[in-house]
């Protein structure tokens, strides 16, 4: 499956078992992320050593509700902890994973 070029596409392969092999490490966290599988997302991004495993790493603890956590990470991601809705960060997240 090719990767996504919009968030709607995005969403439409949320029905899958899994994400396709070919896409980033990044977008399958996302993947794994919007389908609540926190610990499939919590590996992949704990293994990407910049500030896009951060950014995402940082979203993962804010939604285990680990703010002290969630704080760190953004800082090493260069980002402000939001103050957006997880739903929001999630989906901004994706789409600049999909536009870069």
């Amino acid at each position: 499956m090719a990767t996504p070029k919009t968030y709607e596409d995005f969403e439409q392969t949320l029905t899958a078992s899994t994400p396709p092999m070919d896409w980033s490490e990044a977008l399958k966290a996302m993947w794994f992320a919007t389908n609540n599988n926190w610990e499939a997302s919590h590996d992949i991004a704990q293994e990407m050593f910049n500030e896009i495993g951060s950014w995402i790493h940082a979203y993962l603890h804010r939604v285990e509700g680990d703010v002290f956590n969630a704080g760190y990470w953004y800082r090493k991601a260069g980002r402000s902890f939001p103050k957006i809705s997880l739903k929001q960060e999630q989906k901004e997240i994706t789409e600049y994973l999909l536009k870069n």
